[in-house]
């Protein structure tokens, strides 16, 4: 475990990386000790900072929430990031490149919450008696660490290489749709990239909302009416470069596009 201090020092080093777009050495590689309490921590100082600043936060996202990807990672749970209503972007307006450093998308089945969700004994029958909505959606994600050099207490401290995100316009209620039976398509340019299907997540992604509601309850946070959840992607990530225009499409929850400038 890391002492106060150098918790401090790391937040800085990560919100300079994102504010000058200058990426830094990975932190586990520099101080092995890190750990998950660590890490969030250092996740957490950054976000108080930025709600200091006039930041809101209008929702969540769970990373690491594929069976490949905690394997990969060597982790047994996923993890999550804060979602700033600063960090939004639109489907009309081209997202400027040169903000980012690795920038790449992942398609996800996005949760509008309709009513506040219990905290630490939340269940996957409360998550969808609480959702109003399902939307189609672009998460936009970008790693603060050079080159994508990530590990999990890396990622996490770096508010789960989370950038930004989308939603298409469609709503569909939770009783119209089998959140686990929702096939996703992306196509960059006009040309198919990438494929999967909704139960890439944890085989429901209505389980990754329910573990987030019991997590982020540890730190004293609940998820609440009006926030968005995404819960983890249906596909693999996808390099965004300048120009690219991508467009998602699913099966019954319609679309949303994204293009980069």
């Amino acid at each position: 475990m890391l002492s106060d201090a150098v918790r401090r020092e790391l937040a800085a080093e990560l919100a300079a990386a994102e504010r000058d777009r200058v990426p830094i050495d990975p932190l586990l590689a520099r101080y092995p000790d890190i750990d998950v309490v660590d890490s969030y921590e250092i996740q957490l100082r950054n976000i108080r900072a930025r709600l200091d600043g006039g930041a809101k936060v209008v929702g969540h996202k769970v990373g690491l929430s594929s069976e490949a990807m905690q394997q990969m990672m060597g982790v047994d749970e996923p993890d999550y990031g804060h979602l700033l209503g600063e960090m939004e972007v639109f489907e009309n307006t081209p997202v400027d490149t040169s903000k980012y450093l690795y920038p790449r998308v992942e398609v996800e089945v996005g949760f509008v919450l309709g009513a506040d969700l219990p905290g630490e004994d939340c269940t996957e029958a409360d998550v969808l008696a609480a959702t109003v909505a399902y939307a189609p959606s672009i998460e936009l994600i970008d790693s603060r660490i050079k080159d994508w050099k990530i590990a999990l207490c890396d990622t996490i401290a770096d508010n789960a290489s989370s950038a930004g995100w989308v939603l298409g316009p469609e709503r569909i209620a939770p009783d119209a749709l089998d959140v686990k039976k929702i096939d996703a398509r992306l196509t960059r340019n006009g040309e198919p990239i990438a494929e999967g299907r909704s139960d890439a997540v944890l085989g429901d992604p209505t389980i990754a909302v329910a573990w987030l509601a019991r997590k982020v309850a540890s730190f004293g946070v609940r998820l609440k009416a009006g926030d968005i959840v995404l819960p983890g992607s249906c596909t693999r990530a996808i390099d965004a470069r300048p120009g690219d225009d991508f467009h998602a499409e699913f099966d019954g929850l319609g679309s949303v596009r994204l293009r980069f400038s």
